[in-house]
């Protein structure tokens, strides 16, 4: 007998990576935008604690996922905050007051959330 509670997530999450491994470089996401994408309806938060698990040898670019409105949420300062600033900048993403303009950058094409 499977737990279905269990598989329920490893669903999810499988739709949450194959959300995130679409982004192109130079371009971000929001949380809530993967989680529509990906079939999950309003989940922003399932997607933020699904990436906050990841491994730190994943090739996932979790890096372009980004708070609503463009904010960069994890905070300047901290090893997964300023190695996801440095990814952003060296993608040729411009970032201002710890936002990104989702506008320029915003995938799919300047998506908004």
């Amino acid at each position: 007998m499977t737990d279905l509670g269990v598989e329920s997530l490893e669903v999810r999450r499988e739709a949450i990576f194959l959300v995130i491994a679409q982004v192109p470089e130079g371009c971000v996401i929001t949380y809530g935008n993967v989680a529509r994408l990906a079939g999950l309806g309003r989940s922003a938060r399932l997607v933020g604690r699904i990436l906050g698990q990841l491994p730190a040898d994943t090739r996932l670019p979790w890096h372009r996922v980004i708070a609503a409105g463009g904010r960069i949420s994890l905070p300047l300062g901290t090893v997964s905050g300023n190695e996801q600033r440095a990814r952003l900048r060296a993608e040729g993403v411009r970032i201002h007051n710890d936002r990104v303009d989702i506008r320029r950058h915003g995938w799919p094409s300047g998506e908004q959330s």
